[in-house]
């Protein structure tokens, strides 16, 4: 059970009594403290050019100045919208879990997590729609389902972090970046504030249950949970590449573009810098 194995770990109580603390110091109401402009102008930045899907590409070449910050609008709408479908998922599962048998533990903090990351939900969608005026839709992939096991809250865990990781990469970035818009830095600037608690307390617990299930299972079903996680972090950077994105920038045939930039050169190079730190924590502890 997760409060067993937390309840034996020194360090990690004294991190969660920590990480609680610290979210009631800095809480803020996001209700009040953004200030959302009428509108935000098309010939802008709407993203760090480097994170773009297209930066160092072929395609990318082949664009115009007005089609690139064109793009950057919208693939900084479909990041907010993953965020929208990454937090809603995220949020049943914890929601699922506290004050349940087993999560005893760890239920004050997850409702510092809930309370979080409902406000971060609101204020992703809210740019989406007041910008946007859309939420892009979720993409599909068989890789995103748990699988019902008894490895089922690992994998859970695992999934959240690998997903806070992700975007954290992405806001960490646009917060210090002073190309883009105000408005956009501040957003990524709160959510990356607090995303630093959440990804430090899913490591210890991921860590935890990872010590757990290594223990108990056998070689075999490891190597299920490797393969699983590999599988979720291809799809989770591929989301990244949404044809409804370059449809809407105006680039012909978005599909084929999708399918190039997916195959270029510096693919390996992107989706290496995204999951650098994520992937060297999950070799370290032995997941994979």
């Amino acid at each position: 059970m997760v409060s067993e194995l937390i309840n034996t770990d020194k360090r990690f109580l004294e991190i969660l009594d920590r990480l609680t603390t610290k979210s009631i110091d800095d809480y803020y109401n996001p209700y009040r403290l953004f200030e959302w402009p009428d509108s935000l102008p098309d010939a802008m930045w709407w993203m760090s050019p480097e994170l773009t899907t297209t930066h160092g590409t072929a395609v990318a070449e082949r664009l115009t100045e007005e089609q690139r910050y064109a793009l950057s609008k919208f693939e900084s709408i479909n990041f907010y919208s993953l965020n929208v479908h990454g937090i809603r998922e995220l949020l049943i599962e914890v929601t699922r879990r506290i004050h349940t048998k087993g999560f005893e533990t760890p239920s004050e903090f997850f409702h510092h997590f809930i309370g979080e990351e409902n406000e971060h939900m609101w204020f992703f969608a809210e740019f989406c729609l007041r910008y946007g005026e859309k939420i892009y839709r979720q993409p599909a992939g068989a890789s995103v389902e748990i699988p019902k096991s008894d490895v089922e809250s690992l994998l859970v865990f695992a999934r959240i972090l690998i997903f806070e990781e992700l975007v954290d990469h992405f806001n960490s970035r646009m917060a210090a970046d002073d190309r883009l818009h105000d408005t956009i830095r501040a957003i990524n600037r709160i959510h990356h504030q607090d995303e630093s608690r959440h990804i430090a307390f899913g490591r210890e617990l991921v860590t935890a249950l990872w010590a757990d299930v290594r223990r108990t299972s056998s070689e075999e079903e490891r190597a299920g949970i490797a393969d699983y996680l590999r599988r979720y972090l291809t799809y989770s950077f591929e989301s990244l590449f949404n044809p409804h994105v370059y449809r809407d920038a105006g680039l012909a045939d978005p599909l084929a573009v999708r399918e190039e930039l997916l195959a270029s050169p510096t693919r390996a190079e992107f989706e290496q810098s995204v999951f650098r730190k994520t992937s060297k924590f999950l070799e370290k502890i032995g997941i994979i």
